[in-house]
């Protein structure tokens, strides 16, 4: 599957942004909107996964803080390398940010995933939207 990544701003994307985590986040895992629309998305980076046609398929963004957050893919689109090519774009930035760490909330089904990216689990499991989670942080440096 051929899927580009682009660097974007919420202010530039943010139908297609928005429309992506509302199927996501939203109608498949039941968040709450409030938290979904966590007044975040105009101080970070966001990075928009398009299929050969242009279509959106996933998103991720990056907090000034160093945090990743807001990875979804469609559903039809999972396990063919869209997350991975999102993740190492959100990383690739917070290195050329000259951050030393970037960290992340990843819901416990997916911190295999977030291993195999280099990310270590630090902490216990704690409830976020009714979903169980980890913190996992990574090195830049």
């Amino acid at each position: 599957m051929a899927i580009s990544i682009i660097e974007t701003r919420w202010d530039e994307n943010e139908t297609a942004l928005r429309a992506l985590r509302q199927k996501v986040f939203i109608s498949e895992q039941h968040v709450p909107e409030e938290l979904e629309w966590d007044g975040e998305d105009d101080k970070a980076i966001h990075f928009l996964a398009l299929d050969r046609e242009q279509n959106p398929v996933g998103c991720i963004r990056l907090l000034p803080s160093g945090q990743i957050s807001r990875l979804c893919v469609l559903s039809e689109q999972r396990n063919n390398g869209v997350g991975s090519s999102l993740l190492v774009a959100a990383e690739e930035a917070a290195r050329a940010k000259g951050m030393e760490e970037i960290f992340l909330h990843a819901q416990t089904h997916a911190t295999s995933f977030y291993e195999a990216a280099g990310f270590a689990v630090s902490g216990g499991i704690f409830m976020d939207a009714n979903i169980p989670h980890r913190q996992m942080f990574k090195p830049l440096v």
